[in-house]
């Protein structure tokens, strides 16, 4: 079973095309104590990031959120995970996802089947967010990595993977107390292009809320699938999805202070 802990990291620094400067932050969150390094994947190939990354650091678990199993083959996911595991074994995790057309779940069977040989279930993890996809994650992978949702989904989620299956919960947090800027904040970000996303689009209606929310990106919305806050607020925040049911919760660290990094480590172990 993959070990990601109890508090992860995601930051754009580290698909910096500097290697050096990604290797300086994937140091620094090391050394302050989380305990998983997700590296953004998205339309992109990251494994040479994901090898200078583990060489440069000596602990943490590096994952990939996501590798899009429509940009990466299988065989070259395959080849990375043999090296580094022989030579820093149980440090990669690859998280997979990113199937689109008409078959998604076909397509990541037939990934998976592929990946099978050399990386089993137990050492890879999937993005998830419909109940076809969770279940999948929950029959051919160690864990799901859900982002965008709120406490509420990550209880009904924990209920259908049930209690073997690890839970990443990737969050959006912003470092503002005031309410118009904090939402401003967010509805700048990822949320903007997501929600166009038909995935995400019929999660969030899955989730409760309205095709005006998701039209609007209503206040509710923000509110319910992103964190913001000052720091008490935000490690309140934090922890009710950890109360219901996440492993682990994914900090974005874009954005913040840097001395919130090691308090939120801290704070949430």
């Amino acid at each position: 079973m993959v070990k990601l802990g109890s508090i992860g990291a995601a930051s754009s620094a580290l698909s910096s095309g500097d290697a050096s400067a990604a290797a300086a932050t994937a140091l620094e969150v090391e050394e302050l104590g989380y305990d998983t390094l997700w590296l953004p994947g998205g339309q992109g190939n990251n494994l040479a990031q994901v090898v200078n990354v583990v060489r440069a650091t000596s602990r943490i678990t590096v994952a990939t959120g996501i590798l899009p199993v429509d940009q990466v083959p299988a065989a070259e996911v395959a080849e990375v995970y043999a090296a580094l595991a022989e030579s820093h074994p149980g440090r990669f995790v690859p998280g997979l996802g990113g199937a689109h057309g008409a078959k998604p779940l076909a397509t990541l069977n037939a990934y998976l089947d592929e990946l099978d040989p050399v990386v089993p279930a137990s050492a890879r993890v999937l993005s998830a967010l419909g109940p076809k996809m969770l279940e999948l994650a929950r029959d051919r992978a160690a864990g799901a990595y859900p982002f965008l949702v709120t406490p509420e989904y990550v209880a009904s989620a924990r209920a259908l993977v049930g209690p073997h299956t690890r839970l990443a919960v990737l969050l959006t947090v912003v470092a503002e107390a005031d309410s118009t800027r904090a939402r401003e904040i967010v509805r700048g970000g990822s949320l903007q292009f997501l929600s166009g996303v038909p995935g995400y689009a019929a999660n969030f209606r899955r989730m409760g809320f309205t095709e005006s929310d998701v039209a609007n990106l209503s206040d509710r919305l923000v509110d319910g699938v992103t964190v913001w806050g000052d720091l008490d607020t935000v490690i309140r925040r934090l922890s009710e999805y950890r109360a219901a049911g996440a492993d682990q919760v994914v900090v974005g660290l874009d954005g913040l202070p840097r001395e919130w990094w090691a308090v939120l480590a801290k704070e949430l172990r």
